[in-house]
């Protein structure tokens, strides 16, 4: 016989772990059975509660059940082949979405260098310091009024898209 001092604690653990198990059982919209401690939401019909605390598990009825299996179909159990169909599907589909991801943000940055440059070289156009362009020989040749306008408009309209 166990000692005094250790059949108190044994009793109460034991009717702890009574109390801890799901007390309700039910049906959801979709078949699955859902356990619980909390009683379902009011949406579950009567018929579809399986279990209640305090009460003997109920079957469901066999049309309730009948009912059940032909609006979920059931499938066929998948085949090693097809799970691995689907997981390469998978995978690709996240490498394709990471590849979009990636290909974005890099666009994003080059955007951002591209409005830098252009914001550079709209404040040495407009400040006024001579500006010299190389030409196909290779030989230098200075802006005049009418090219630093040009270039002016150009470089306006490639910063109204930053």
């Amino acid at each position: 016989m166990l000692p005094n001092r250790l059949l108190l604690p044994l009793i109460i653990t034991l009717l702890c772990c009574a109390s801890a198990q799901a007390q309700y059982v039910w049906l959801d919209d979709k078949g699955s059975k859902q356990f619980s401690d909390l009683p379902p939401p009011a949406t579950v019909p009567a018929n579809r509660i399986l279990k209640s605390p305090g009460k003997p598990a109920v079957t469901a009825p066999a049309t309730t059940a009948a009912g059940d299996a032909a609006a979920s179909k059931p499938q066929k159990p998948a085949t090693t082949a097809s799970k691995n169909e689907e997981f390469n599907k998978r995978r690709a589909e996240q490498a394709e979405k990471e590849k979009k991801s990636a290909d974005e943000q890099q666009a994003g940055t080059d955007k951002a260098k591209n409005c830098e440059r252009a914001r550079a070289y709209l404040q040495s156009l407009e400040s006024g310091v001579r500006m010299a362009n190389v030409d196909k020989n290779g030989e230098r040749s200075f802006m005049d009024d009418q090219q630093r306008e040009k270039e002016l408009s150009e470089v306006k309209r490639v910063l109204s898209g930053c």
